[in-house]
């Protein structure tokens, strides 16, 4: 298990994570805390908590935006709220998102259900916009798509498009048939929440618009 520090194969560069906990111990330093504790007072902050906070932080378009230049070359600096409303409000946008992302809880949709008789070998993804409807072969597709669900990225890939061209030449078994239509959803519901997580950056940072 990867406990601080994971080496890429394909390069000297180093890769760092922030896992929550180590041990039975919340990741956090104590100035932190003493922080946390003194901004809101009279709400004691769980470490899922704030982490469902930052989560939203980091899904907030205007924030992206914002300091997009920043993101590029350093780690990104999270504002805190003034308000433990808003605080509490953010950090249960970023958990339901996170609880998405884990493929735990989100909304179905009925997205990306799969059509047509054939072997379920990936050959050449192609998405029809017309159709909302991106087939692996000449038979067989996955449909509705929506373009915003098909197009969206994550860093810098593009999720549903990455996911099958990594396939090309093997044959979808029923577990990533499922997978398909699980993130499609996924994707959907994240471009949703992160509109409310917009609008309640707006409320909590009129300023930084």
């Amino acid at each position: 298990m990867i406990e601080k520090i994971v080496l890429s194969p394909n390069t000297s560069n180093n890769g760092f994570i922030f896992p929550l906990y180590v041990s039975d111990d919340e990741n956090l330093s104590s100035a932190f805390r003493d922080f946390i504790r003194a901004r809101y007072k009279g709400h004691h902050c769980k470490a899922e908590e704030i982490l469902g906070y930052i989560y939203a932080i980091l899904h907030a378009p205007t924030y992206r935006r914002r300091y997009a230049d920043f993101l590029r070359i350093d780690f990104p600096r999270i504002p805190f709220v003034e308000r433990s409303e808003d605080f509490e409000e953010l950090s249960k946008l970023g958990t339901e998102l996170i609880e998405a992302h884990l493929l735990r809880k989100f909304p179905r949709r009925g997205l990306a259900d799969y059509h047509g008789r054939g072997d379920n070998s990936v050959e050449k993804p192609r998405y029809v916009e017309p159709e909302q409807r991106v087939f692996i072969n000449e038979t067989q597709s996955f449909a509705p798509l929506p373009k915003n669900v098909w197009e969206f990225h994550i860093g810098g890939y593009q999720v549903l498009d990455k996911y099958l061209k990594s396939r090309k030449g093997r044959r979808l078994s029923l577990d990533e048939i499922n997978h398909v239509a699980a993130v499609a959803d996924v994707l959907a519901f994240t471009i949703e929440q992160m509109k409310r997580i917009d609008d309640a950056w707006a409320a909590a940072f009129p300023d930084r618009g």
